[in-house]
This record gives C-alpha cells, sequence and structure tokens, in this order.
C-alpha cells in the first residue's frame, strides 16, 4: 500500500466563512485533498463555498503545519497557473495495534497512507500483560523508524474484539486465563505512559474504518462491512462516515440470527467464521494453521472449503438480505485474511446464496470485495486518530481518553 487511493469526490459540504470555524474548515479541505489527490486553491474554493481569502489562510496554515505541500504549477490555461496541493506524507503519522485472538498485528502509517512499519507477533492466546509489553516494544520501533519526525505521532489507535475473555473455549486457552481482561483498561494504560492520545475501538468496526479511510471502496456513501477472520463481525457506514452507534458495537452482525436448514436458527458467527472451518479440519486430523496464513495454498484443503464457503455464503446472503430490508445499502464489503482466489470464490458464493432468497421488494447491493485484507483491524486502529484529528466529520470514531464500553 503505497498510499490513499484517490477516490470518488466527496458529497457537497459547505465551509463557513465565519470566525472561529477554522479548524472546521481546515478539517473539510484536508478531506477534500485526501478525496481528489490534490486540489488548486480556486478548486477548493467552488468545492466549499468559502471566499478565496479564506481558503488562502487556511492553506497556508496547513503549509506551515506540513499537513499540505505544493506541487509544480499547472500551467497552459488562460490566467494565473494551477498551483495543487497535496497531502505531506511526513505532516503526522498514526500507529494501529490490532489486539487478536491469536495475534498481535502493529502497523505506522503515515498522512497519505504509506505504510511505514508492520510487525505481527502469534500467541496461544492474549494476556494483558505480555500484549501491553509488545504494544510498547512496537510502538518504540515506530518511534524508532521515524527518529524526529516521531514528534509528529498524532495517535494509536487499538482495534480489538469487546468481551474477549468470552472466547476462551473457543481459542483454547486454559480456564480462567483470559478474565484478566474483564477488569484491565490497556487503552488508559497506554494513554498514561505515551506522549499523543490513544483510541480504542471494536475491531470489526475498525475494520470497517480501514476500507473507508484506505481502500478504493471509500467513495461509498452507504454500505455494510464484513470481515471474516477467526470470528466474522462488521461494520456499518452511512452517508460517507462510519457509525459505531451508542455503545461502539453497531452492525454486530456475527450475532445475527440465520436460518441453521433445520427449522430452526444460529448466529451467523457460527456459520461464517473461520474458527468453524479450523473445527472441520481438526476433526478430519487435517492441520489447520493454513487458514491463519494469507500466504498460504488453500487449494489442498479440499472439500472443507468448499463446504463451508458454500454455507457461508448462504449465511452471510440471509444477513445481507435482512440488513437491506432496514438501510438501503448501495453495496456490500467483504474482506479478511484469506488468499484473493478465496475470496473471489467466497463473494460468488454469497451470489449465489442471494440467488436462492426471495428478495421480494428489495433492491440487492452491490457485493464487492474489501480493499485492505489482512491488515484491515491494525490500519483500522491507525484511521481512529485520523478520523478524530485531521477529517470532517469524526464524531463517530472512538473518542481518545475513553474506552468503549466492553459488556
Amino acid at each position: 500500500m503505497e498510499g490513499l487511493r484517490e477516490t470518488a469526490p466527496l458529497p457537497a459540504q459547505r465551509g463557513t466563512n465565519q470566525a472561529g470555524m477554522r479548524a472546521h474548515n481546515e478539517r473539510l479541505v484536508l478531506s477534500l485533498v485526501r478525496r481528489h489527490g490534490s486540489l488548486a486553491k480556486s478548486e477548493i474554493a467552488r468545492m466549499t463555498g468559502l471566499s478565496a481569502q479564506t481558503v488562502s489562510v487556511i492553506m497556508r496554515h496547513l503549509e506551515a503545519d506540513h499537513l499540505l505541500r505544493r506541487g509544480e504549477p499547472q500551467r497552459g490555461r488562460v490566467g494565473q497557473p494551477l498551483v495543487p496541493l497535496s497531502l505531506d506524507p511526513e505532516g503526522a503519522f498514526f500507529i494501529g495495534a490490532k489486539i487478536g485472538r491469536r495475534s498481535l498485528d502493529v502497523v505506522l502509517v503515515d498522512f497519505a497512507g504509506g505504510l511505514r512499519h508492520r510487525a505481527s507477533v502469534r500467541y496461544p492466546y492474549p494476556m494483558p500483560d505480555n500484549v501491553l509489553a509488545l504494544i510498547r516494544e512496537q510502538v518504540a520501533a515506530c518511534a524508532a523508524e521515524l527518529g524526529p519526525l516521531a514528534a509528529r505521532i498524532a495517535g494509536l489507535g487499538l482495534a480489538m474484539p469487546f468481551g474477549l475473555w468470552e472466547w476462551s473455549d473457543e481459542i483454547q486457552a486454559p480456564p480462567g486465563h483470559l478474565a484478566a481482561w474483564r477488569t484491565r483498561d490497556l487503552r488508559a494504560e497506554l494513554d498514561a505512559v505515551l506522549p499523543y492520545p490513544v483510541y480504542m475501538q471494536n475491531d470489526a468496526t475498525a475494520a470497517c474504518g480501514a476500507e473507508l479511510a484506505f481502500s478504493d471502496n471509500a467513495g461509498l456513501q452507504d454500505f455494510l462491512y464484513f470481515y471474516i477472520g477467526t470470528f466474522i463481525g462488521g461494520g456499518l457506514v452511512l452517508s460517507g462516515a462510519l457509525f459505531a452507534g451508542r455503545t461502539g458495537n453497531a452492525a454486530a452482525l456475527g450475532s445475527m440470527p440465520v436460518p441453521d436448514g433445520h427449522g430452526g436458527s444460529v448466529q451467523l458467527i457460527d456459520v461464517a467464521s473461520l474458527v468453524v472451518l479450523e473445527r472441520r479440519l481438526r476433526a478430519a486430523g487435517l492441520p489447520a494453521s493454513t487458514i491463519y496464513d494469507p500466504g498460504a495454498d488453500w487449494t489442498t484443503l479440499g472439500a472443507h472449503l468448499d463446504d463451508w464457503l458454500a454455507e457461508a455464503g448462504l449465511g452471510i446472503a440471509q444477513a445481507i438480505a435482512a440488513g437491506s430490508a432496514i438501510i438501503d445499502f448501495e453495496a456490500v464489503v467483504i474482506d479478511g485474511p484469506f488468499p484473493e482466489d478465496v475470496r473471489t470464490r467466497l463473494l460468488h458464493a454469497v451470489k449465489a446464496g442471494l440467488g436462492r432468497l426471495d428478495l421480494s421488494g428489495i433492491e440487492p447491493p452491490e457485493i464487492r470485495g474489501g480493499g485492505i485484507g489482512p491488515l484491515a483491524r491494525a490500519l483500522g486502529g491507525a484511521s481512529l486518530p485520523l478520523f478524530d484529528r485531521y477529517l470532517v466529520d469524526p464524531h463517530v470514531v472512538a473518542s481518545p481518553g475513553r474506552s468503549l464500553p466492553t459488556d
């Protein structure tokens, strides 16, 4: 990932020329430049309705803060040459950490979306003290990578499953070992020792934030997002903004009931999670580590993978139908830490599943593959300070100085 991809324009948004609103206007300018790749002063004035003088003041201020940089003048037009401004990659940096049930992923992202550092550490199950030590070690590595520019780190975002202690059986942790997560607040502990704010968000919601901030799908305004890891989870984007909900757990798609094929129902998490495939592989005496290695060859999984894809595809299709009856999504985005060919097959299975359902009265959304993959949750963590400190409409992400409820 070399940088934020150029995406569709932001919907029309207006700036304000009133005094005291400079911060909002700066966010709006940065959001527009991020979406378009580069913009000249006259283009920003046209898009926002701000006066040319106001835009000039904002651009000079953002240049002084090293958030924007000037490009070469574009000549060949009538009048003064246009001078495009683009994001300065070294204007700010963001660290994201995904605290998973089986591994920790840490990334360092620059202001233009360039990936400057990544690290992954596997463990049999997460313990708070160990995870805290690993994060601090990787944060120090990120600072060392940047040298003097480490002063421009704008925040650390943590992406982790809520209620982590509830998954002991599923990840085969010894009884009681995960109970310490009930009383530990890693966000607060890290916030107390780091010189920048620390954020926390549900891992699947954070992954949806990464899709919104960093991928080719960022131009979508209303979409439902599925991330299929050890357990399936989801996120929700409405009117171009990540919607986390009252408790930060909106679009808890893994909890959605779907038919079990026998007249009853089960939760989607029990149908479309990778742990379901893992259990079947282990029961057949086959190694299951392959499915947690995105670079592995999954073709050796044969009929076990075929059956899981068919069942997961139908379950996700049923969840899409239920969600689309409430909100008229333009698209559904599906991602996960699996090889490209497996993701393609899953998308086909979902479309086939939708074809089996009665969708009368529902306009089926477009089904798309995610643009991030295995690093979605860690990059989602990095997106939290980006949204909160620099982009327009940041109210939907976790705020610094508090953790979202986990119970």
